[in-house]
């Protein structure tokens, strides 16, 4: 079996296995040089040295470079400071284009020697000739990167209706898929306002209970259903989930709350 160390190059990001050999001893937090496809990367560790199973690993690994240094950081801090100098002047270059897309974000890799402008747009937009003049304007690769509304999201950050940062920006490193099954599950509204977060989307946090309430519904009677109660029979007019309890309209139109535990099918 493969030995890894797993690598985030932005927080909430997805992580990438490389091979550790001569560098066993790296611990989680620490930085290091790697080559990527985007070329030389700082990265900083989140997972040590470990032996995973072959099935895990996708294609050659690829080893690291060198453990990064004090002026690697110091570089990494300054092309940070860039980005946003960067992406406004792109801005403008695209407002003198008439070009159709929003351009969100500027990305630098730790040495300025590839410069990624991440941008929104409707559709497709033939951006060869911004692309030549952003090179002889920053000097270094671009790349041009269409993302969605989802990505963009994630990029920009921001607080969702719970108050909170958002989840895709803090802690999710990967989307997954959501469906209005889990919010008709969960007995949420099923209007687009409340069950959107602020990129337009249903919420990520509707996966986070969706297997609890599958599971905890098995168990419970379904709204509809004749019932057998300590008061008589009725029928099941409403369940919930959290609290364990049915509600159950007698057949005296009475209308009660009990356990779960209290009612069996009739």
């Amino acid at each position: 079996m493969p030995k890894v160390v797993g690598i985030r190059f932005k927080p909430a990001s997805k992580i990438y296995y490389f091979d550790p050999t001569g560098f066993e001893d790296l611990k989680v937090g620490d930085w290091v040089i790697v080559e990527t496809t985007r070329g030389r990367e700082a990265g900083q560790v989140v997972i040590g040295p470990k032996v995973v199973p072959k099935d895990e690993v996708v294609g050659q690994l690829k080893g690291i470079l060198r453990r990064a240094t004090a002026q690697d950081m110091t570089q990494l801090a300054y092309y940070r400071h860039l980005e946003p100098e960067a992406l406004q002047k792109c801005r403008e270059m695209v407002a003198e284009h008439g070009l159709p897309m929003k351009v969100v974000k500027a990305e630098y890799n730790f040495d300025g020697s590839h410069l990624v402008f991440y941008f929104t747009a409707e559709k497709r937009v033939d951006f060869r000739k911004l692309l030549r003049e952003l090179a002889k304007t920053f000097k270094t690769k671009i790349e041009l990167r269409q993302i969605g509304v989802r990505d963009e999201a994630k990029l920009l950050g921001g607080l969702g209706r719970c108050g909170r940062p958002i989840c895709c920006h803090s802690f999710l490193s990967e989307f997954v898929p959501i469906s209005i099954k889990m919010a008709k599950l969960q007995d949420l509204p099923l209007s687009p306002e409340e069950i959107s977060g602020i990129c337009g989307r249903l919420l990520c946090c509707l996966a986070y209970e969706y297997d609890y309430y599958a599971e905890a519904k098995e168990k419970l009677p379904k709204v509809g259903e004749r019932v057998h109660t300590p008061h008589g029979l009725g029928k099941v007019i409403g369940v919930n989930v959290l609290k364990e309890t049915v509600t159950v309209e007698l057949e005296s139109d009475v209308i009660l709350e009990l356990p779960a535990d209290k009612v069996r099918p009739g």
